[in-house]
């Protein structure tokens, strides 16, 4: 039998989600490390290596986003959050924080091993040099800085394209709407103008999903941001 390639860090004061999480990604295959608080968890995480961290937002030594922002000072592994707070604000917080997703619970186990698969993909991709992303039937080719839907050239304007190639680049990963701000408008840019980014992700709906009244791919969290869901595809230089 070959070793597990997955490493996961767990830490939820929670010991029936641990044994529950736990349980499910070991037969999976995963090598998953389980913690109570946040600064066993810190320690897991620096001397393990992990190939993603679970963290739960309640513990009993520190707040789970303290945990994400000392994580974040020193490493870029992907965060999922599980919690049982399901507050926008709470939400915002921790994605802002560092976190790459956040699931409420009570959860699925199906839609938890999806985000995992996602946020590895995603590692994945930014470890090789990702220069083209495919879902559905678009093709970004970031290279070439060109967008295809099917055998057909889509025209973005330079803040459609940019906003696109963000989602693209942390595919799976919800972007708050402070991150789409920063990283497409800069830190200097007001980012209370949210009817802007509304408008803007419409026009990409208009160009790139089936239907842009149900996206299948460019989605709201509502009240947080957006998410590129659905990517089947990563090629790399």
């Amino acid at each position: 039998m070959s070793e597990p390639t997955v490493t996961v860090v767990l830490i939820d004061d929670d010991k029936y989600i641990r044994r529950f999480v736990r349980a499910a990604l070991e037969a999976e295959g995963m090598t998953v490390c389980e913690t109570n608080t946040g600064r066993q968890g810190l320690a897991q995480a620096a001397t393990r290596r992990p190939d993603l961290v679970i963290a739960d937002l309640s513990l009993p030594d520190m707040e789970g986003t303290e945990v994400i922002r000392e994580l974040r000072a020193w490493s870029t592994v992907p965060v999922i959050v599980l919690s049982a707070r399901s507050r926008e604000e709470d939400k915002v917080k921790a994605l802002d924080a560092g976190a790459d997703d956040y699931l409420t619970k009570p959860f699925g186990l199906p839609e938890l091993s999806a985000r995992i698969r996602a946020q590895l993909r995603r590692q994945i991709g930014g470890a090789t040099g990702l220069t083209q992303v495919r879902f559905g039937t678009v093709l970004l080719d970031l290279g070439a800085r060109r967008v295809l839907r099917g055998d057909e050239v889509v025209h973005l304007s330079p803040i459609e394209y940019r906003l696109l190639s963000v989602l693209a680049r942390h595919a799976g990963k919800v972007l708050t709407h402070h991150q789409l701000f920063q990283e497409v408008w800069g830190p200097s840019r007001a980012d209370n103008y949210h009817h802007y980014l509304r408008i803007y992700m419409a026009h990409l709906r208009q160009k790139l999903e089936c239907d842009p009244a149900q996206p299948e791919h460019i989605v709201t969290e509502s009240g947080v941001g957006y998410r590129l869901v659905g990517v089947s595809d990563y090629h790399s230089q």
